[in-house]
């Protein structure tokens, strides 16, 4: 059956660049680096022997920051490598972890790329991320007996229909798992139902819950929201996606008539999408100000808009209200606990099915806001506009509830150091 799925494979690489080509008309960089993708790497010199921790993209490898930090710590002369599948993933990597590790696109699963990967890195260790199974990658790690581990693993329920399809791949792959670490029950349950040995797979919690959030971040953030925005009352919408934006400039000119000192400040989730974001602001005879622009925030200003990335922590702790994007169009939502570590009231819409544990577990704790629709939304701002006392306590209950919750870096550390 692998024999199959490389075939297969290999007569779709023509149309897998083609559509790599397509999205490098709006975000050049997937322009760049394709060798990469097919392990080819010319006048460079890597580092054999690595821990190789994968995470597809931005998400993935915020929340293995923490850990590969504390990796770091606890073996000093170990050499670390992150791999990442998108462009906004190693445009992370590299600004955050900057010389402490390697970084290169993970190259596609065809064998011959594969094992020029494993022959340039020699990974002692391989770490994926969350939901990464990859038939050849897998089975080359068994060839040459890599201690591999699934962490912060989580199936959601269309990953696992797609996963039972195909046993005669998913079987095999998953043999070659150490262990597998869930994040919850429900996900372990799923890993063993499509043919992970129950006695490989252990719950040991999201670390996406240890967030690292700097008191100077913190600091900086509440400075920008008493400085640069006035005072006035911030409304901040991270991580939007498309027809996001068309639905909160719509609610924020009905809010701003009951709240005259409102600003909405809006991060979109991919860089590409800036430009698109501005030119709509415009359509809807918004005034708005870029922040590479380094334009002041006047009384006149309706939106501020992030151009940049990598800031939303400073940027949740200088707003009022932060309403976590990719919820109010069927994406599946955002980490909402970036926000809540930042002390912040938090708001998601409905679509929030790929954190669903997490989004309950906020609501349960009444620390976080559901909206169903732009009334709720409406409804919901200027009530903690007007309840300040309201806004307190519902930051409170989420920042304890990310407390609660801590602790997987630890378990997971203690995991891996068997084979480190």
């Amino acid at each position: 059956m692998r024999a199959f799925y490389s075939c297969l494979f290999y007569l779709l690489i023509p149309f897998i660049l083609l559509r790599q080509l397509w999205r490098s008309i709006k975000a050049p960089e997937y322009r760049c680096r394709w060798l990469e993708r097919f392990a080819v790497y010319i006048n460079k010199k890597f580092p054999r022997g690595v821990i190789w921790f994968h995470a597809v993209s931005v998400g993935e490898a915020e929340a293995i920051f923490p850990l590969v930090r504390a990796i770091h710590r606890r073996h000093p002369d170990a050499k670390l490598l992150i791999t990442t599948t998108t462009p906004t993933g190693s445009a992370r990597v590299k600004a955050v972890m900057r010389e402490t590790v390697t970084h290169v696109y993970l190259p596609y699963d065809l064998p011959d790329a594969v094992n020029r990967f494993m022959k340039c890195f020699k990974p002692k260790l391989a770490v994926m991320v969350e939901t990464e199974i990859w038939p050849n990658l897998f089975a080359c790690c068994g060839r040459n007996n890599i201690p591999l581990y699934i962490i912060n693993a989580r199936l959601s329920e269309k990953s696992f229909r797609g996963y039972q399809k195909i046993p005669l791949l998913t079987h095999p792959a998953l043999a070659q798992v150490n262990l597998i670490a869930t994040q919850t029950q429900e996900d372990a349950n799923r890993f063993i139902a499509i043919g992970a040995d129950s006695e490989k797979v252990k719950i040991l919690g999201n670390l996406k819950f240890d967030i690292e959030n700097p008191q100077a971040t913190i600091e900086q953030g509440l400075q920008i929201k008493a400085g640069f925005f006035g005072g006035r009352f911030v409304w901040l919408i991270a991580s939007t996606h498309k027809d996001e934006e068309t639905i909160f400039l719509e609610v924020y000119k009905e809010i701003k008539q009951k709240i005259p000192g409102l600003i909405l400040v809006i991060a979109p989730r991919h860089p590409e999408r800036f430009a698109d974001v501005k030119k709509l602001c415009e359509q809807q005879r918004l005034n708005v100000v870029m922040r590479t622009t380094g334009e002041s925030v006047y009384s006149e200003t309706d939106v501020y808009l992030v151009d940049t990335m990598g800031e939303l922590k400073m940027l949740y702790a200088a707003s009022d209200v932060a309403f976590v994007g990719g919820s109010m169009v069927p994406k599946g939502g955002h980490n909402i606990l970036e926000a809540a570590s930042a002390g912040v009231p938090v708001m998601f819409g409905p679509y929030m099915f790929n954190f669903k544990e997490i989004t309950s577990g906020m609501l349960s704790h009444n620390a976080a806001i559901q909206c169903q629709n732009k009334d709720k939304i409406v409804n919901s701002i200027v009530a903690l506009y007007k309840q300040p006392d309201y806004r307190r306590v519902l930051a409170e209950k989420g920042s304890e509830f990310v407390r609660q919750n801590q602790g997987a870096i630890v378990r997971i550390c203690e995991m891996l150091d068997h084979d480190i």
